[in-house]
């Protein structure tokens, strides 16, 4: 059986942690931050879990992680 590819983008954009929980950035972060409140600014700096609904989905494209 050959070796899946493993989808280059998702496994930039996610992050798996030991606990095999999927972790991603929240949206959002790139400009007119200036506007938002300062408690806005701080919890956009957090990693926030994948829900458990999408999580199949993303796992299909990251294979041997």
């Amino acid at each position: 059986m050959p070796k899946i590819k493993t989808h280059q983008a998702t496994s930039k954009r996610f992050s798996i942690t030991k606990g095999k929980k999927l972790r991603r950035r929240k949206a959002g972060q790139d400009h007119f931050n200036s506007r938002e409140s300062g408690n806005t600014v701080r919890n956009k700096r957090r990693d926030i879990t994948v829900h458990t609904t999408d999580e199949k989905n993303v796992r299909s494209f990251i294979p041997y992680n």
